[in-house]
């Protein structure tokens, strides 16, 4: 069972104040949709409410404020169910894990994990009662793959693809479909905008360190990836009966993907014969 196409559906997509959100929201607009959209600073969506008037709600919001987000969440189901859920607000701290302080951890669990928790269980039950819904989890390619300075970073993101394949499986039934998007480098402006963590001397000539120069010398100019192209994509995902579990989307995330994927399965089948050696003996 999979939600009927309605002639007018109703997004909420967090994180839209720019890049690639700003993109999800202004494609669903486009196509005749009601669209709540957060954001930190609202202000960044006036090009959508001067194209797309009252479609367009607005609501401002800090992702690390549980209570804000229940009470954004409830604020929005009062003026109608909502169709199609976008995850999609996140940024990245870059620096070696020990470099890191308890909030920049604490922080970036809170925005790439916690929060999309919060926000898809907040609308499962109304998905339930309508008959199905959509949500579109933004992950990225460092869902999957793993480099030096991002530990946080994929601790929310791993852990948020984790999440939504267990409940994309309990849900399935009630014609609820989640999706898990994988972009690529994109030019959202996420390059220019990471944060990064107070470099300290014993990782500034190693992996951290090169790893973190060649990060501040990369310009959004440099990715291939196209925000709008990318959010149609999405949008047509909304779209399809059967859509994928898992989205790559950039050529750079297919083939990083493919090659993480294949070295963790040559090492799995290298294990084999050990596995078998710790159970009980007959």
């Amino acid at each position: 069972m999979s939600i009927p196409d309605k002639p007018v559906r109703h997004w909420f997509v967090t994180g839209a104040s720019g890049g690639l959100g700003h993109h999800i929201a202004e494609e669903a607009l486009k196509h005749g949709d009601r669209v709540t959209a957060t954001a930190r600073r609202p202000a960044a969506l006036d090009d959508l409410a001067e194209a797309h008037g009252d479609r367009l709600t607005v609501e401002t919001l800090d992702l690390t404020r549980a209570a804000d987000v229940t009470a954004v969440v409830e604020r929005t189901l009062r003026s109608g169910p909502v169709d199609v859920v976008v995850n999609n607000a996140g940024y990245a701290v870059v620096g070696a894990a020990e470099e890191m302080t308890a909030e920049q951890v604490r922080d970036q669990v809170e925005v790439l994990l916690l929060a999309p928790m919060l926000i898809t269980r907040a609308f499962l039950p109304s998905m339930r009662e309508q008959g199905g819904g959509r949500i579109i989890q933004i992950s990225s390619m460092g869902g999957q793959v793993a480099i030096p300075t991002h530990s946080a970073y994929h601790a929310g993101k791993w852990g948020l693809e984790g999440f939504t394949e267990s409940v994309a499986r309990e849900v399935a039934g009630f014609g609820i479909h989640l999706t898990i998007v994988e972009p690529g480098g994109t030019r959202t402006g996420f390059a220019s905008a990471l944060r990064y963590t107070e470099e300290t001397a014993p990782y500034r000539d190693n992996v951290v360190g090169r790893t973190r120069r060649r990060l501040e010398a990369t310009g959004d100019d440099t990715l291939t990836g196209d925000p709008a192209k990318l959010a149609a994509v999405v949008f047509r995902t909304t779209r399809d009966p059967h859509p994928p579990v898992r989205l790559a989307l950039g050529s750079d995330t297919y083939d990083a993907v493919h090659a993480a994927l294949s070295e963790r399965l040559t090492a799995l089948e290298a294990q084999k014969d050990l596995a078998a050696t710790v159970a009980f003996t007959p």
